[in-house]
């Protein structure tokens, strides 16, 4: 159990320089977009594969059906007040850059500046055949032109903003095209389970890693080597580790401080630790 001492100690560590944060699906849960994964780690729903997604025409349709109905759900959700903490750490000077595994743009929309979107944005759409782009809610309005009738509906939303659904309401539906070459090979600029983040992107994030002073893992049980590879850096180079989340990490054994809690509650007693510390 995490003790005032123990926000002491990690506002101690956020005094000698701004934490490089690293974040996760943990950070959304407070705005309704739910995580992969339990608090044991095991996956609760299996999110759609990119070697299924390039290499079937009925699967893109299959997505995007789900995807349109997901949307609005997914696109409606806003900033909670783990977010906003984060961003109240960044002006303080406590945090300084974001690696976010998320893909809803809510450290963006907090306020939050020097965000880097490891696994990309739903925002944005990209045809896989010509390389052309497009804002997602302009894609969506032209699906919404393209399926007049389609009327299908969930309650349910996932962490990449599909939802199930029937396959009878799938078959009903007619996929986007491409407005440049009227491909079908249209994808969410996001990295798709079975895909892997661009070289450069991964470099990058090392070079933020090697500079930081610490490293604050919040929202993320690590269970990809996406995120844990950074903390695996950090503590090789004996730059401390601090890990907020519910639930054990696939980082734990790494961190020089360990909070399993929520994330509001612990940032909240974080943020005035600091404010006692600095």
């Amino acid at each position: 159990m995490s003790t005032p001492e123990t926000f002491r100690e990690i506002a101690d560590v956020l005094s000698r320089g701004p934490a490089l944060a690293l974040t996760g699906a943990g950070m959304s849960t407070d705005s309704g977009i739910p995580d992969y994964r339990g608090p044991d780690g095991t996956r609760r729903v299996t999110p759609m594969h990119l070697s299924e997604f390039i290499g079937s025409s009925a699967a893109r349709r299959r997505y995007w059906a789900r995807s349109y109905v997901g949307w609005r759900r997914f696109s409606a959700a806003r900033p909670n007040r783990a977010h906003e903490l984060v961003t109240h750490l960044q002006e303080r000077g406590q945090v300084g850059g974001v690696i976010t595994q998320n893909v809803d743009g809510l450290h963006q929309a907090a306020g939050s500046t020097g965000v880097v979107e490891l696994h990309g944005s739903l925002a944005e759409v990209v045809c896989l055949a010509c390389g052309a782009r497009e804002a997602r809610a302009a894609l969506d309005e032209r699906m919404a032109q393209r399926n007049p009738g389609f009327d299908a509906d969930s309650d349910e939303i996932r962490p990449d903003g599909d939802v199930r659904l029937e396959e009878v309401e799938v078959e009903a539906f007619e996929a986007p095209l491409c407005l440049v070459c009227g491909s079908d090979m249209l994808k969410p600029d996001v990295v798709f389970f079975g895909g892997s983040v661009d070289k450069p992107l991964v470099e990058h994030c090392f070079a933020l890693t090697e500079a930081a002073p610490s490293l604050l893992v919040l929202g993320s049980s690590l269970q990809v080597m996406s995120g844990l590879r950074f903390v695996r850096r950090a503590a090789k180079l004996g730059t401390p580790v601090v890990i907020i989340t519910r639930g054990r990490t696939r980082g734990d054994d790494l961190a020089t401080h360990r909070v399993d809690g929520s994330l509001d509650t612990s940032l909240d007693a974080l943020v005035r630790a600091s404010a006692q510390v600095g």
